[in-house]
Order: C-alpha cells, then sequence, then structure tokens
C-alpha cells in the first residue's frame, strides 16, 4: 500500500529531473552567449578608449553644453582661451572648454576679466597666456568621455612650461561634485553660485 503510494511522488522526481537535465544546457548556452556580448562591448569600448586624442576645436555645439550653453563660441575661443575634444573616428565623443589666468574665478564674469588681464599680461611680456588653466565646462557624449578628457588634458597641463595649476569653475551641483571627486580633484572653495576643485599638476 505504501509503495503504492510512494511510486507516483517518485516518478514526478524523476519526470523534474529529467526536465532539468534538459533545460541545463540551454541555460548554460544562454550564460555563454552573455559572456560573449558582455565581452564584445568591453573590447569594444576599450578599443575607442585607447584610439581616441585630444585635440583643439574651433568650435563646438554649444547647445550640447549641459553646464554653459549661453557662452557662446566667441567667447571660448577669445583672450587665449581654448576647446579641447577627445576625438575617435573622425567624432568627438568629449568637450572641455579652458580659460588661462592667474586668478581663481569664483563666477563666469571673473573669468572673462582674469583670462582678458593674463592674455594682455601675456601680449605685453611676449610670454604664454597665464598659469592656471581654469575648465568652466565638460561633457561627454559617451560613457568614459568625460574621465578620459580630464585625464588627457591633465597630461598636457602637466607638460606645459607655464601652466602649473588645473582648477574647474563647476556649478553647484552635486553631480559636478561627485565627478570632479571621483576623477582625483579636491574642493578648493565653494562661492555663491559655484565651486573651484583642483586637480594637482606637481
Amino acid at each position: 500500500m505504501l509503495k503504492k503510494k510512494l511510486r507516483p511522488r517518485i516518478k514526478a522526481r524523476i519526470r523534474k529531473m529529467g526536465l532539468k537535465k534538459k533545460l541545463n544546457p540551454r541555460i548554460k548556452a544562454r550564460i555563454r552567449l552573455n559572456k560573449q556580448v558582455v565581452n564584445r562591448r568591453i573590447d569594444k569600448f576599450f578599443d575607442w578608449i585607447e584610439g581616441a586624442e585630444l585635440v583643439e576645436l574651433k568650435k563646438c555645439n554649444t547647445d550640447e553644453d549641459p553646464v554653459r550653453p549661453e557662452l557662446d563660441n566667441i567667447f571660448r575661443r577669445s583672450y587665449g582661451r581654448k576647446i579641447y575634444g577627445v576625438k575617435y573616428g573622425g567624432e568627438i565623443y568629449a568637450v572641455m572648454c579652458f580659460a588661462y589666468t592667474n586668478q581663481i574665478p569664483k563666477n563666469v564674469e571673473e573669468l572673462d576679466k582674469f583670462s582678458h588681464d593674463a592674455f594682455l599680461q601675456s601680449a605685453q611680456r611676449d610670454q604664454n597666456v597665464g598659469q592656471i588653466a581654469i575648465a568652466y565646462t565638460v561633457w561627454s557624449k559617451k560613457k568614459g568621455g568625460g574621465k578620459l578628457i580630464v585625464k588627457e588634458v591633465f597630461k598636457k597641463i602637466k607638460k606645459s612650461n607655464h601652466l602649473n595649476r588645473l582648477i574647474t569653475l563647476s556649478p553647484l551641483t552635486d553631480m559636478a561634485f561627485k565627478f570632479h571627486s571621483k576623477n582625483g580633484a579636491k574642493l578648493l572653495q565653494v562661492n555663491e553660485s559655484t565651486q573651484n576643485f583642483e586637480y594637482k599638476v606637481i
């Protein structure tokens, strides 16, 4: 009697075990496929990172700028100011704009004045503009672009014979704080409408 009752249960377990064996190869195949897809994506990501180069730009699409879209290309290229981009395969994946000064600005008005003064001083003394590179906006169009442009700009400034500091003029946002802190910068000061971070050059 007990034997008869147990048989259906045993049969059910055997059926389940059989189903499990059939499913295992499918699950394994899916895991293998997912790993291949992830590995391809990682390889593709590092391909563009390794092949990218830092270039000076004559202009940028200011509408893409999430920080200071109101500043036109004339402002970004006047009085020794520069626009740099990370380029790969003919496309720009990240942009950073700089002003060169001898003082740390607390707002865009001071940025304009200080970079103008540094430019005039350098023209009178026949030397390079400013000792401080002020990064006042940065944006990325591809994952990893923001971090990469900071790294490449940092290298460029270290090679420079006249720049000894890399400081930002960043908006008062958590996003800016997290971005610069994550990339190794230290908060220098908090102003009325901005915050300055410093990347150690020396």
